[in-house]
């Protein structure tokens, strides 16, 4: 014969019973929501408000274990445990809060957008100024060439009116004196 060790628990653990006067150690028994605190307003319209109100002595009594067992057969504990925290949390600040935020992003997203238009508008420009420096660069050469060949005209046309009528030129020179080097 084989011999079977099972587990036993060194610590007694308390198993419900009808009695009302047995503690529990059931979640069942913290709830101190008898169904008839529900208004069948409150239940079928599809809110989630419960219209309880609880003070700190049925807190008390729940606790330690004095409830009636019989008046929590039809109540659904894990659905009324989330209407209380559907009830106890406001969803309307962060509901504000994400909608700033999506505002906040989208006029953000705007500014970046802009400025990239911006960017794309300077580069344009910039582009348009090169081209106008570029010919204007173009255009002071060529007027430096000009001028230089027209001072070189100028300068042997001189020489060239200095030699063919020395007098007169000497007393035009002393009359309209003129620099050289202008």
């Amino acid at each position: 014969m084989a011999t079977h060790q099972y587990y036993q628990p060194s610590m007694a653990i308390n198993v419900p019973s009808k009695a009302p006067s047995a503690p529990s150690l059931y979640p069942v028994g913290r709830v101190a929501v008898p169904p008839t605190d529900f208004s069948d307003s409150s239940t079928t319209a599809g809110s989630r408000t419960t219209g309880y109100s609880a003070n700190a002595s049925s807190y008390a009594g729940s606790i330690s274990g004095d409830y009636d067992s019989s008046t929590m057969s039809g109540v659904d504990v894990v659905d009324m445990l989330n209407d209380r925290v559907h009830d106890s949390f406001d969803p309307i600040p962060l509901d504000r809060g994400l909608a700033m935020q999506a505002q906040t992003s989208g006029n953000l997203n705007a500014k970046q957008q802009e400025l990239l238009e911006l960017q794309a508008l300077a580069q344009r420009r910039l582009k348009g100024v090169r081209a106008n420096f570029n010919d204007g660069l173009k255009a002071a050469k060529e007027t430096k060439r000009d001028l230089e060949w027209t001072q070189k005209r100028v300068s042997a046309l001189k020489a060239k009116a200095e030699k063919a009528h020395p007098e007169e030129y000497r007393r035009a020179s002393s009359k309209y004196a003129f620099d050289d080097n202008y």
